[in-house]
């Protein structure tokens, strides 16, 4: 029995990349009825995949590596990774006759739209798709639940890491708001990678919390995604938890440094969703750089606090994942 024909969305990124693009793997899916929408990404993502209800197949790979794409070509082929040859040329060599992909002064030739630095990384992608006549709705970030049970539910998840020091929030700091929060009668978690649970563990013992609440280096990205969803509030910094609290409408505060949440932030019209900022331009700082950026330095525990409070009205309305 032949297969169906496919459509190939290459993002082989991380967490926060891969929730960005959930309007546009939806965008597919409606577009292209009876055909096999495949995800090129790491395969660490395929349990979240699913929740989007619009993936049939995730083909693991990482960030700019060849895709081992088997078989005659898909119908459609998208770069959602970059705009220049980096990412281009792997997608190219699948041979899909329609390709989709963003010019820009590196890769001028291509059949597509011209590259915006300063887009939003959600609106970015639907735009992509629209140039090919393909509706995409940014707002449609929500994922379905998770059918895990998480391993604690109604907690405000603390989560101090970044994959870099320069959008890493000050341990202390973090301590500040944990220990207050706890203080109002409010369980507290400290999520984080493996790699984090040092960073987690400092933060809970200055914040005079248990051991127990440490869950960094104990939750898979599945138990992530479940205890994220049954939280009271998330606060976080510009990394993946944080757009994991938008894709299961769970109350967040976000502290963004080098990069402006204007391009890589929670919807703005949501109130759920709450931004903070100390910054001017879309990108005034290095994003992947080792030491904290002075923007994310001016901001307060008494800003975060703040801001936290404003969101107890949502804490307990119900999410309303798609």
């Amino acid at each position: 029995m032949s297969r169906p024909p496919a459509v190939l969305m290459v993002r082989a990124l991380g967490l926060g990349d891969f929730l960005t693009g959930v309007p546009v793997y939806r965008a597919m899916r409606a577009s292209y009825p009876g055909y096999e929408i495949v995800l090129a990404a790491p395969p660490q993502l395929a349990p979240l995949a699913e929740l989007t209800g619009a993936i049939d197949r995730v083909l693991p790979t990482g960030e700019l590596q060849p895709v081992p794409w088997r078989g005659p070509p898909p119908a459609v082929a998208a770069d959602l990774h970059g705009n220049g040859p980096a990412s281009h040329d792997l997608v190219r060599a699948i041979g899909a006759p329609i390709t989709m992909m963003y010019a820009s002064p590196a890769d001028p030739d291509v059949p597509g739209p011209w590259w915006a630095e300063e887009e939003h990384e959600v609106v970015r992608w639907c735009r992509l798709l629209g140039w090919w006549g393909i509706p995409a709705d940014p707002g449609a970030l929500l994922l379905s639940l998770p059918a895990r049970p998480p391993r604690v539910s109604g907690a405000v998840v603390v989560h101090p890491g970044a994959a870099s020091g320069s959008r890493r929030w000050p341990p202390e700091r973090f301590a500040v708001v944990a220990r207050a929060l706890a203080a109002r009668g409010l369980p507290v978690v400290i999520s984080g990678s493996a790699a984090e649970r040092p960073l987690a563990g400092q933060v809970a013992l200055a914040a005079g919390l248990g051991r127990e609440s440490v869950l960094a280096g104990r939750t898979e990205l599945t138990d992530l995604a479940a205890v994220v969803a049954a939280a009271s509030m998330v606060i976080s910094n510009d990394t993946g938890v944080a757009h994991l609290a938008v894709a299961f409408g769970t109350p967040s505060v976000t502290l963004f440094g080098p990069v402006s949440p204007a391009v890589w932030g929670p919807p703005r019209d949501s109130p759920r969703h709450l931004a903070l900022w100390k910054g001017r331009g879309a990108r005034p700082g290095d994003a992947h750089g080792s030491r904290v950026d002075p923007r994310l330095l001016r901001i307060e525990a008494d800003e975060v606090l703040e801001a936290a409070s404003r969101l107890i009205p949502f804490v307990s309305a119900e999410p309303q994942p798609t």
